[in-house]
């Protein structure tokens, strides 16, 4: 299966019982400690490493002396704002000693919903990823409410993975894997080793939303393998408690692997391809031929510009005969595009009287 050492890119999502006690409230530190050397090796090998941390919310209850109970919104809020500060706090100090740089990114549902902010969000973790630093990503759960709420985080460890183009997604789970019941009350129940399709039949397993196993459970986990591997991301899904999970994980734990069918870069572009464009812009020769040789776009190399587009919308590019080229997300509005067009991209700041983006579309934005 996806070998953990061999992935260029992992993410791996971290739920609170892992991090911190439930009774006591207290920091899971010497797990965390392990964690972090795991994550030590990877980055040592070649691997970027992404992690979707919960804990904010339980860490601030333990501080604030909040009941473990379930607290109204307000509570969970004022929980999560003391509590970011803690989480963010333990990664540095697990991670700092292994001569790893920590970033907090807060994220909710709608900053992958809205291209704009999709955008934005991942130019953001390319970078950070590239200066070699771990991203911590947690729900920004201070300001989010229900209509705004991924709700759990395999679903966003799983968009994140589609935001970051990994390889291979780990959610580190109370259980060993995916069962075709609940182990805990069908001693019939068998673990699946691996899943190359979520049939009908994988999902019915997971349970109703609203059974004790799927809240917050399989059901989420079953979802964020459908959106992981669509985007050509294989899943793992393993017990997380011990000591040194994913070295435990790659020398052969028990686990269930969701094969992916395509790689993350095939599947992005062949998403990118399926869009409605929004306008249609018009290269030279020149650029034309930087894009075939696996160039970005600049806004040298457009000679028309067409339709009505905002940041993050798809637009269509043609060559100067009016052949489709290709279509690729732009990184500024029609307005601005036809102020930068055929522009050296020094430019830009003096035309707009603000500094932006080199490129008009990045390649990695491009299906051609």
């Amino acid at each position: 299966m996806a070998a953990l050492s061999s992935a260029k890119r992992v993410v791996v999502k971290i739920g609170s019982a892992l991090l911190v006690d439930r009774q006591t409230g207290a920091l899971q530190a010497d797990w965390l400690s392990s964690l972090a050397e795991d994550v030590s090796a990877l980055k040592a090998g070649g691997t970027d490493v992404v992690l979707v941390s919960s804990g904010s919310i339980a860490l601030g209850r333990g501080i604030l002396g909040l009941p473990v109970a379930a607290l109204p919104l307000e509570k969970s809020q004022a929980a999560a704002a003391v509590g970011q500060i803690r989480l963010a706090r333990a990664y540095e100090e697990a991670l700092s000693p292994r001569g790893i740089t920590t970033a907090q990114v807060l994220v909710t549902l709608e900053d992958s919903a809205n291209r704009r902010r999709y955008l934005n969000s991942r130019a953001t973790l390319e970078t950070l990823l590239g200066l070699g630093v771990v991203p911590i990503v947690n729900e920004n759960d201070t300001v989010a409410t229900d209509e705004i709420r991924y709700g759990d985080n395999d679903r966003l460890a799983a968009q994140v993975a589609v935001t970051v183009g990994a390889d291979v997604l780990v959610l580190l789970s109370d259980v060993d894997g995916f069962y075709s019941g609940n182990p805990g009350s069908d001693p019939t129940a068998r673990r699946f080793d691996i899943i190359e399709t979520i049939t009908p039949q994988i999902e019915a397993m997971a349970g109703d939303a609203g059974s004790g196993l799927s809240k917050g459970g399989m059901k989420t986990k079953i979802m964020a393998a459908k959106t992981a591997t669509a985007s050509g991301c294989a899943m793992a899904i393993t017990e997380g408690s011990a000591r040194n999970p994913l070295f435990a994980l790659q020398n052969g734990a028990n686990a269930t692997w969701f094969t992916a069918q395509l790689d993350p870069h095939a599947a992005r572009k062949r998403w990118i391809a399926s869009m409605k464009p929004q306008g249609v812009l018009t290269v030279d020769a020149g650029a034309a031929g930087a894009l075939h040789s696996g160039k970005s776009l600049l806004p040298a190399g457009v000679a028309d510009v067409s339709g009505t587009f905002d940041r993050g919308d798809p637009v269509q590019i043609r060559d100067i005969d009016g052949q489709e080229l290709g279509m690729g997300l732009i990184r500024y509005t029609s307005c601005e595009t036809q102020k930068i067009k055929g522009q050296r991209s020094q430019a830009i700041e003096s035309l707009l009287g603000y500094p932006g983006r080199a490129v008009l579309i990045h390649r990695d934005d491009m299906a051609l």
